[in-house]
């Protein structure tokens, strides 16, 4: 049975409970609501748009939700008509066992402006609980020599309900020898005793039935019965006391199961077996009674389940001691948990955002936690922090409500994201933490231009490249990610040689390789000036350049070409003159030749590939000068031929020939003699250079007037081209040197060499004279080379078969 004292002390409790939730209610902004208990599922408690001063259909836009600790939900929003109603059945008693006041918290969330509403609703009684005994039925053994006026406590019954609902009156059936009298106890409980109001007869009834009944006051009344028989012994007139009336202890809750916790103990003056007494609950609730157990014979109280201070942190239950007789004496014990610091505080996230951009401004909101721990006083208290190395900050909201918020700017190039990890640490000895980890991803936003991973580029490609070919890969790359990473790449128009850039390559714009669209000739140019340019895909697309510089290699692609002697056009033949009194080493003449390559590709050497006379004249390998490599014979033929061969360094070497022939003669009458000594051709030209030459000999009277003229026509023409040479000395300066340098780097020069002739009629009195060589020093032009007349002995010769000719000599020059 329950006490009607127990029903007082949880009234304690209770009082303590709603004081409680009064002070957590200034914390901020209530809504208060009161319904009574037993409502349906999905009746209406409130209405919660109004009071939150909204409209029904803008609390799933406004994101207003129930927050949820974790227990089960009792209410619910109804987002068609916004009410607060009932998620199941609201049962007081099972709320707020024994408070005066039963009122429920919860939380409302509103996610669009992270704000925290308050929410109580009382839960008023109805009765809908009758009263009960716990024991339905109880045997009391008296003696029959008991005293009138004796009393012995009866079942004490228990109601649930509370004010006007609750126990209010007992009742007992009627019976001569007993009476009812109720107390009322300090606790406020009324405790019904049984009054012996006649003398028992033992032999005249054994056993007396009696009824007790309990009532409350509700309406309708609920009433409960539980029976009571009274066995009538033999005499034995001393009840069992008890040494102390209350028993107290207090027991951390994390005691061992099995630990004895204190000793009851009631004595009886009689004896023999009338002073033995056995030990029993009274009274005990059913959560007392899976906890602790008390010893029947001993009086000891031990725990046989594990304590828990959140769940309960007091336990109050009566003791009987009853001896043989019957008689019995009750005590209440009185047991205190105390709290240990067993609970690690608990962090539940309600609202989190997974993913912020970089430039999300500072006292960004990311996730709103709540912070809780069911310990009390030192033990419950909380601090909740994040690491400091993070850029990430914790400020308290609303009650045990936190905000997690950026600290600083981020940046996602540096950190693309972060393992928050939030510590709630309580002030218990020793404290206990908690860690919740939160990822947040750091989102990309297009701050950053391509970046290339050189300052410039430089490339190398070949002159006769094939179209097409692949020259160099340029790369640039972009911190950002995705479309705000992906490069794409082009190059800056501009012209070259007035033809627009792209006409000469192209780049892939996926790849940065760039391509040769032309076949590239080192002679046209040299070199490439190029912009690349690399853009991102971002929404606001960002840009760099670099500079490219593309070399063309030179290729041996160019044989020598020779300047000098120039073949004539006119089908002539160019003739030397060397002196029969000519010594070893003497400069017959010389052979210039160039290249358009470059470098050992320009490189040339000279060789003598084939000679009539072999031995008599040697070619400088470096300069090209022909000159005598003995001294003349008069056995020595008037006609020398000369194949010189000029080849380059390149590989393959490629090369040039020419043919030279040289006169070998002390004068122009010696020339005369030697050709009239020479066998007469059987080829058919021969005999046409005889008709010439029997021509030449009868004209050379009529000439001789004739050469005085021609004689003063070549120094006119000596004296014109010396001021031709002075006139464009100047224009030669800038005429590059490299056109003339041979490998030795020996610049060619003009040599000018004057022949005065004079002619009689007599062929062999006839002569020549020649002085020493005149040098203008002049550097020849690539221009003027390749524009100028062959410079060979201009005129024509013919000669006749008696060996007279009629020789018109003019002014020839040649390279030295």
């Amino acid at each position: 049975m329950i006490p009607a004292r127990m029903h007082g002390d949880c009234k304690k409790l209770v009082l303590l409970g709603v004081l409680l939730g009064v002070l957590w209610e200034t914390g901020g902004t209530q809504i208060y609501y009161s319904v009574p208990e037993e409502l349906e599922k999905g009746s209406r408690v409130g209405n919660i748009a109004k009071d939150l001063g909204l409209e029904p259909q803008e609390l799933e836009e406004h994101g207003v939700r129930i927050v949820s600790r974790g227990r089960t939900q009792l209410f619910a929003l109804n987002p068609r008509s916004g009410s607060l109603v009932t998620a199941g059945r609201i049962d007081r008693e099972e709320l707020c066992m024994g408070a005066v006041k039963c009122q429920l918290n919860l939380e409302i969330l509103m996610e669009d402006q992270v704000k925290i509403y308050g929410v109580v609703v009382e839960v008023r009684d109805i009765n809908d609980n009758a009263p009960y005994f716990q024991e339905g039925e109880l045997e009391i053994k008296m003696s029959e020599n008991a005293a009138k006026g004796m009393r012995f406590p009866l079942p004490h019954a228990w109601d649930p309900d509370i004010g006007k609902n609750s126990l209010q009156s007992y009742d007992l059936s009627s019976d001569t020898h007993f009476s009812l009298d109720v107390q009322s106890g300090a606790d406020g409980n009324k405790y019904p005793e049984l009054v012996l109001e006649r003398a028992l007869d033992r032999e005249e009834k054994a056993v007396h039935h009696l009824v007790l009944t309990a009532s409350d006051g509700g309406d309708p009344v609920r009433t409960s019965t539980a029976s009571i028989r009274v066995m009538v012994l033999d005499a034995n007139d001393n009840a069992p006391a008890f040494a102390q009336s209350e028993y107290r202890v207090s027991v951390p809750e994390n005691v061992a199961v099995g630990t004895k916790l204190l000793l009851v103990n009631a004595t009886d003056p009689d004896e023999g077996s009338n002073a033995e007494v056995m030990y029993s609950f009274r009274y005990v609730d059913n959560k007392a009674a899976q906890l602790f157990e008390l010893d029947c014979n001993l009086g000891t109280i031990s725990t046989i389940g594990e304590l828990n201070y959140e769940e309960s942190g007091f336990y109050e239950m009566e003791v009987q001691a009853t001896d043989n007789a019957g008689y019995s004496a009750r005590a209440k014990v009185l047991i205190t948990v105390l709290d240990v610091n067993d609970n690690a505080p608990e962090v539940v996230v309600t609202s989190l955002s997974s993913s912020i951009p970089e430039n999300s401004p500072r006292g960004t909101l990311i996730a709103l936690l709540n912070v809780n721990d069911q310990d009390s006083g030192e033990n419950g208290r909380v601090t909740c922090f994040v690491q400091r190395n993070l850029p990430f900050k914790l400020e308290k909201s609303y009650g045990n409500y936190y905000s997690l918020m950026t600290d600083t700017l981020l940046d996602r190039e540096l950190v693309p994201s972060y393992n928050i990890t939030v510590m709630a640490t309580d002030r218990g000895s020793p404290p206990l933490s908690t860690e919740t980890h939160i990822t947040l991803n750091v989102a990309d936003i297009n701050d950053n231009a391509p970046a290339f991973s050189q300052a410039s580029y430089s490339a190398y490609i070949l002159e006769n490249n094939p179209r097409g070919a692949s020259i160099i890969s340029v790369t640039a790359y972009d911190p950002d990610y995705g479309e705000n990473a992906q490069v794409t790449y082009s190059l800056v128009e501009d012209t070259l040689q007035g033809a627009p850039l792209s006409s000469y390559v192209s780049i892939n714009s996926d790849t940065g390789v760039l391509y040769a669209l032309r076949s590239f000739d080192y002679e046209q140019f040299r070199d490439l000036e190029l912009q690349v340019m690399a853009h991102d895909s971002g929404d606001l697309p960002l840009s760099s350049n670099v500079s490219l510089s593309l070399f063309v290699l030179d290729q041996n692609d160019n044989s020598p070409e020779i300047l000098f002697p120039v073949v004539p056009t006119d089908g002539s033949t160019g003739v030397e003159l060397a002196p029969r009194s000519a010594e070893p080493g003497y400069l017959v003449t010389k052979v210039v030749a160039v290249d358009r390559d470059s470098g050992q590709n320009a490189w040339l050497s000279y060789r003598l590939l084939k000679a009539s006379e072999p031995g008599l004249f040697s070619v400088g390998l470096h300069t090209g000068e022909v000159r005598t490599a003995r001294a003349l014979l008069d056995r020595d033929a008037l006609k020398q031929s000369l194949v010189v061969a000029v080849q380059d360094h390149g590989q393959p070497p490629l090369s040039a020939t020419v043919t030279l022939t040289v006169a070998v003669a002390d004068s122009i009458p010696d020339i005369l003699t030697d050709l009239g000594s020479l066998k007469p051709s059987v080829d058919p030209d021969d005999s046409g250079l005889t008709l010439y030459l029997v021509v030449a000999v009868a004209a050379v009277s009529c000439v001789f007037l004739a050469f005085v003229i021609v004689l003063l026509a070549l120094r006119l023409r000596h004296w014109h081209l010396s001021r031709l040479l002075q006139a464009s000395g100047s224009g030669l300066a800038g005429v590059p040197a490299s056109q003339f340098v041979g490998v030795d780097g020996v610049r060619a020069f003009l040599q000018t060499y004057s022949h005065e002739v004079s002619l009689t009629a007599d062929s062999r009195g006839s002569h020549v004279i020649f002085p020493q060589p005149n040098y203008a020093d002049t550097l020849i032009s690539q221009e003027s080379c390749g524009k100028s007349e062959p410079l060979l002995l201009s005129g024509d010769s013919v000669f006749s078969k008696d060996n007279r000719a009629l020789i018109q000599v003019s002014a020839y020059q040649v390279f030295s």
